[in-house]
């Protein structure tokens, strides 16, 4: 890739499972996937906040990211480049329930950077059979999507789960998350928490990572990103995920995914 900006959407051989390629200098707003990342730094360098904190990643590094566990990214230098799969959370949890030796019961990946070489191999094997011709068997693929599963899940060190999120904030997200579509004020977030107007934003930052606003827009693009995946065209996403018009929908889904819809799109083609 040459390109100073360049996003590529692979088409994948797994259902439930989304594969991108990226090398940019593009620096990504706060923003969260319901879906598990697994990837791989190619070259360069970036930092990023993660649920564990401030980290940074260098080439050959493994990055993981959980179901809507805020972070950001930028480069450390000029740009890096990686590859990363998405998988559906089902599709994981399935599979980190058979997993044991310290991973059994674990609902997140623990760390957001693996050095390990062993972990970086057999991500690079399961990303080839993903994006591949189909040539690989799916014995294959299975066999690589659990060793990779267990692998990270296994990862010893530091803190296995994120703070829990106060019950009074956890009432306040939950009213977003309940309808993404409508219309929601600071009086209605204060009102079902029991805290005042200022409480509420400063425990809903502090709790999640993100505003009760960002946290609206987020849950919205949410929608938008299933919708097309779904086939819906983007005018018609837009308008069903509470976006003002399909310009508005690309602006907010390009500065926190890095490609477009309509690049997205086409891996589902």
């Amino acid at each position: 890739m040459t390109a100073k900006n360049q996003f590529r959407m692979l088409r994948s051989a797994l259902a439930g499972v989304e594969a991108v390629e990226a090398e940019t200098h593009h620096s990504f707003s706060r923003h969260t996937h319901e879906q598990f990342g697994i990837g791989l730094v190619s070259s360069g360098a970036q930092k990023s906040l993660s649920g564990r904190g401030m980290v940074e990643a260098t080439a050959g590094d493994i990055i993981t990211v959980n179901p809507n566990e805020v972070h950001d990214g930028a480069p450390i230098g000029q740009r890096r480049s990686w590859r990363i799969l998405y998988f559906d959370p089902e599709f994981v949890a399935g599979l980190a329930r058979e997993v044991g030796d310290g991973g059994a019961g674990r609902s997140e990946i623990p760390h957001p950077v693996i050095r390990n070489r062993a972990i970086a191999a057999r991500f690079e094997a399961l990303f080839r059979v993903v994006t591949g011709d189909g040539a690989a068997d799916g014995l294959l693929r299975e066999q690589l999507f659990l060793q990779l599963v267990a692998d990270v899940m296994r990862e010893r060190g530091g803190s296995d789960e994120r703070p829990p999120v106060p019950a009074s904030i956890r009432a306040a997200r939950d009213l977003i998350d309940d309808d993404p579509l409508a219309a929601v004020s600071l009086a209605d977030l204060s009102r079902e928490s029991g805290l005042s107007r200022f409480q509420v934003l400063r425990g809903f930052a502090k709790a999640t990572g993100l505003t009760p606003h960002a946290y609206l827009v987020q849950a919205r693009i949410h929608i938008a990103r299933r919708l097309i995946a779904q086939g819906t065209p983007l005018a018609e996403a837009a308008f069903a995920s509470g976006f003002a018009d399909q310009s508005h929908m690309t602006r907010v889904f390009v500065r926190k995914y890095g490609l477009s819809p309509s690049l997205y799109a086409g891996a589902f083609l």
